[in-house]
């Protein structure tokens, strides 16, 4: 394994960390009365649109799962599409799931459907990006020992714990203490967002101090 590519990874990972740090920062400099609390469905939106754009970006600029073979722009267009559905489809199915562990069904629609682009954006987004609308390798990456690249084994850490943040995020909420930031989705957001950068950070070094175990296979 190439310490390079391990570096290259790590600086990759740090930029989205970034991203997600100005979502909380810039916004307040530039709106009166921003506040990652007070105006949190707006949050949602910013952290969804920057962070999904910083993996975009990030993606085509470092290629981590560049194809030999050159594709025609009619294939791409179609592969966009696709993407575009799937993302789509990953909201529609976070929200369901969600809405099945407990959250208002009629309520409170607008924030529980925010929360599930803001998870599709931590999790579906990247794998689209590095796997594309083919959920063969989806499947195979988060198999045991399916990653065959440093990049994979990241897309593992951050999507599991991205979702376990989530999940966590929910057990204050049915608590009797009226803290404004039990009101939901705030934290169960929270949760995904510090899942996110949590995995984002593990992920590299967690590759650097075992990349002697590791080895993977093409496929």
């Amino acid at each position: 394994m190439k310490e390079v590519e391990v570096r290259r990874l790590f600086a990759a990972n740090l930029l989205c960390v970034f991203s997600v740090i100005l979502t909380a920062v810039v916004p307040t400099f530039l709106w009166d009365g921003f506040t990652v609390l007070g105006t949190h469905l707006v949050w949602l939106c910013i952290c969804s649109v920057c962070v999904g754009t910083v993996n975009v970006i990030l993606h085509l600029v470092l290629k981590p799962n560049r194809s030999p073979k050159r594709s025609s722009p009619a294939h791409k267009i179609s592969r966009f599409l696709k993407c575009c559905i799937y993302f789509f489809m990953s909201c529609i199915v976070f929200h369901a799931i969600i809405v099945l562990y407990g959250a208002p069904l009629l309520g409170s629609v607008t924030e529980t459907f925010l929360f599930s682009v803001l998870l599709s954006t931590f999790t579906t987004l990247q794998c689209l990006c590095m796997l594309g609308p083919n959920i063969q390798a989806w499947i195979r990456v988060f198999s045991k020992n399916g990653a065959t690249s440093i990049w994979e084994s990241s897309l593992q850490i951050t999507a599991v714990c991205s979702i376990l943040g989530a999940w966590f995020g929910a057990f204050p909420i049915p608590l009797d203490w009226d803290r404004p930031w039990q009101v939901w989705p705030i934290s169960c957001s929270f949760g995904a967002t510090f899942g996110y950068v949590a995995g984002l950070i593990i992920a590299p070094l967690w590759i650097h101090w075992n990349r002697k175990q590791l080895t993977y296979k093409s496929r």
